[in-house]
């Protein structure tokens, strides 16, 4: 893919980004226009999850047809290029009112995350990075907080029904133990963008899809943050655990967390 062709991606996602966050809010700010449906424990389904990755998806392949998509809510294969979007993460924060949740859009050219956007409409945050064009934040750029340490670091950690419990208690009670304030906000592309500002030190989830992160990797790691090869193995397909945090506290965070 040439310089040109992923600037092409890169500012596509930026537009559809911004058209994506007028229909996400259009659904928000109308209550009963929701149709709340839970998928499993805790796996919330909104309307607006359906008509946000239609719309995307139908742009999508009428701008770049030869590219892949998949997408949380319809499936999809990889391909030597691909986009990965998660059209509301943060459902349950969204259908609840919360403002937390966000759209995620990532590219994929072989295999190599190259283009992260995600927009959080409600909470008035753009994110957008290129592979070696370093990330921003509504268009200022951003990086790591550069904390070391972790006594004084703020560590959000996700849940996933997919992991025991007594996992992530364990990971808990080894950070409180550490010093590190441990917290959840409920989206992990969120929680991945806000370390990448500095507002956090850290972002841990011991199992992510790769529609929660394929954006935020590229944000995060543009942005100065340690990323662990969240897509070593079958982590497109299959998902994968993630740590994203500042350089200085990854070795004392891997061993918190268990995710090499």
């Amino acid at each position: 893919m040439t310089p040109a062709e992923r600037d092409l991606r890169y500012y596509a996602a930026k537009g559809l980004a911004a058209e994506a966050s007028h229909l996400a809010l259009s659904y928000f700010n109308r209550r009963d226009s929701l149709g709340i449906t839970m998928k499993g424990a805790q796996d919330w389904l909104t309307v607006a999850d359906g008509k946000v990755e239609s719309f995307l998806r139908e742009r999508l392949s009428t701008l770049f047809p030869q590219d892949t998509v998949i997408g949380e809510e319809g499936g999809g294969a990889a391909s030597d290029a691909v986009w990965i979007l998660d059209p509301i993460d943060g459902t349950a924060n969204f259908a609840r009112g919360d403002r937390n949740w966000c759209i995620s859009i990532g590219f994929l050219a072989n295999r190599r995350p190259e283009i992260g956007v995600v927009a959080a409409p409600a909470l008035g945050e753009f994110y957008a990075a290129r592979r070696g064009a370093g990330a921003t934040l509504n268009g200022d750029p951003i990086k790591v907080s550069g904390t070391d340490d972790i006594a004084r670091a703020s560590v959000e950690l996700g849940w996933s029904t997919r992991v025991p419990a007594a996992n992530y208690l364990k990971v808990i009670e080894r950070g409180y133990a550490a010093g590190a304030a441990m917290r959840r906000s409920g989206s992990g592309t969120l929680g991945i963008c806000h370390a990448a500002c500095g507002w956090s030190e850290a972002y841990a989830e011991l199992h992510i899809n790769a529609w929660d992160v394929a954006a935020g990797i590229v944000i995060a790691s543009e942005a100065g943050a340690y990323v662990n090869d969240f897509f070593a193995g079958e982590g497109i397909a299959k998902g994968n655990p993630i740590l994203c945090c500042t350089p200085e506290l990854a070795p004392q965070l891997k061993e918190i967390t268990g995710i090499a």
